[in-house]
């Protein structure tokens, strides 16, 4: 388990890794100590020739001594043009082998050196070089490999001893240094995600960034704003869901008081007053339009809110209807409306659910007139081409702000006015997708703000999907 850690492989590559950089360390050095050993056994061998030299009457036995402290077989001396054989004694094998250390190169002495230390056998080789304090032109010596290869093999296992130590060291100071520096801050956030995982809704398992290192900085930080942002999104979605069970409550027992102010504005219609015969299907209108409304929320509580029925509605009446109530909301204030709607102007929609989306728009422009304190225009503009109809909604309003631009189809974030919900942007942009179109913020700022609906007059159809048989067409115009 240790092994498949993030400590235990680095702790791993880096002895396998300290112990390559030895190896590329031990493989020269073992070439230079066999060098300097052989120039070692050079210089002795001149030293003792040197003996010879100042006393020519030294004996046998003496001269035996001297090759012996020496290691060599035999020494010769060139000197002024003429090879001497200064030093000698029986060799108890033939030459296998020269090697010139006048001017050895890199490649050659770390090829000889691990052959000599890979082959066991001893053998006589002879060794060229140059004599110390100019003492001649060339220095010849034979010489045994047996020492020669105990050597380097003594110091090679003090060298990958050595190495060997310090791996370990360095293996552990790494891993100490690791471990503090990335695999606890790493241990850290695995240990926050966990907890966080545990119970998303809790802030207090949000992590706090505080790792050293930068990079894991960045990423404590950008952890901690997504579970603040999934934090935030769930405590939404309980809201929404707890709202949603109060709405249905509420749209419940509103729908049976509607109900009852239904049969009492029937009654008002028998009315003789002019005026009340009048405003009393105004009354009734608004009254079914509310029962349907607590209709549809019921339904979309049981996740079955119901497709809109599509039938021939001309769009001037329902503008109408809309102005008309929004003319007295806004009684004693400077607003006027304005409608540009061709009379023959029909369109295919479901009549309330349009009212809903107009309502919405025009009330929330009416609104926002009337937060300035100011006087101001509200336009609505209907038209067609040979694709959609559309109804253009525009206002003389200070504009949207930022926040409500960025979250403009949010629910509870694209609320303009204060205590407002957004919710009325929301229904109106679902209500219109479910007649195939869209509901389109075409510009706002200091001089207004333009909505526009476009309702589709031919459904879409995915091109892999198989065709469809077309139906009668009812389009107005």
């Amino acid at each position: 388990m240790f092994l498949k850690s993030l400590s235990g492989r680095f702790l791993i590559l880096t002895i396998i890794f300290v112990m390559l950089a030895e190896v590329f360390i031990f493989v020269p050095s073992i070439a230079r100590f066999r060098e300097d050993y052989m120039l070692a056994r050079l210089e002795r061998a001149q030293i003792a020739s040197l003996a010879l030299l100042a006393n020519d009457m030294i004996d046998a036995e003496l001269e035996q001594e001297l090759l012996r402290n020496a290691g060599v077989f035999n020494v010769a001396l060139r000197r002024d043009e003429v090879r001497e054989l200064i030093l000698s004694s029986p060799m108890p094998a033939p030459i296998s082998a020269t090697y010139d250390l006048r001017d050895p190169g890199a490649w050659p002495l770390i090829r000889d050196a691990m052959i000599r230390l890979i082959d066991p056998e001893p053998t006589v080789v002879r060794v060229i070089g140059n004599p110390v304090q100019d003492a001649g032109i060339l220095i010849e010596v034979t010489m045994d490999t047996g020492p020669l290869r105990t050597a380097m093999i003594d110091y090679g296992l003090r060298i990958l001893l050595l190495s060997a130590i310090i791996s370990i060291f360095t293996a552990a100071l790494l891993f100490v240094a690791v471990r503090h520096f990335l695999v606890k801050p790493i241990r850290r956030v695995v240990d926050a995600m966990q907890s966080y995982a545990a119970a998303p809704e809790d802030a207090r398992r949000i992590i706090e960034p505080s790792a050293g290192v930068t990079e894991l900085f960045e990423a404590e930080t950008t952890l901690r704003k997504l579970q603040t942002d999934l934090t935030g999104a769930l405590r939404q979605k309980e809201r929404l869901a707890q709202l949603g069970g109060a709405v249905a409550k509420i749209s419940h027992d509103l729908r049976n008081i509607l109900t009852s102010a239904q049969l009492f504005a029937d009654r008002i219609e028998a009315s003789e007053d002019p005026a009340v015969r009048r405003m009393a299907p105004k009354v009734v209108g608004s009254i079914s339009r509310a029962v349907n409304l607590c209709e549809a929320t019921l339904a979309f509580g049981r996740a079955e809110e119901p497709p809109p029925k599509l039938e021939r509605v001309a769009l001037a009446g329902i503008v109408a209807d809309v102005v008309e109530g929004e003319r007295l909301a806004s009684e004693g204030h400077a607003i006027t409306f304005e409608i540009d709607m061709p009379p023959g102007l029909v369109a295919r929609a479901d009549a309330e659910q349009l009212y809903r989306v107009l309502a919405n728009l025009v009330r929330n422009a009416r609104q926002a007139i009337m937060a300035t304190g100011e006087a101001g225009r509200i336009a609505i503009t209907g038209g067609e081409d040979d694709s959609a109809w559309s109804v253009t909604i525009s206002d003389t309003g200070p504009g949207l702000p930022p926040k409500a631009r960025e979250h403009l189809f949010t629910p509870f974030q694209g609320g303009v006015r204060k205590g407002g919900s957004g919710l009325g942007l929301v229904i109106s942009a679902e209500l219109v997708r479910g007649h195939g179109g869209r509901l389109d913020l075409v510009s706002t700022g200091p001089g207004g703000t333009v909505f526009r609906v476009y309702l589709p007059k031919a459904v879409a159809v995915d091109p892999s999907a198989p065709a469809l048989l077309p139906a009668a067409s009812d389009d107005a115009g």
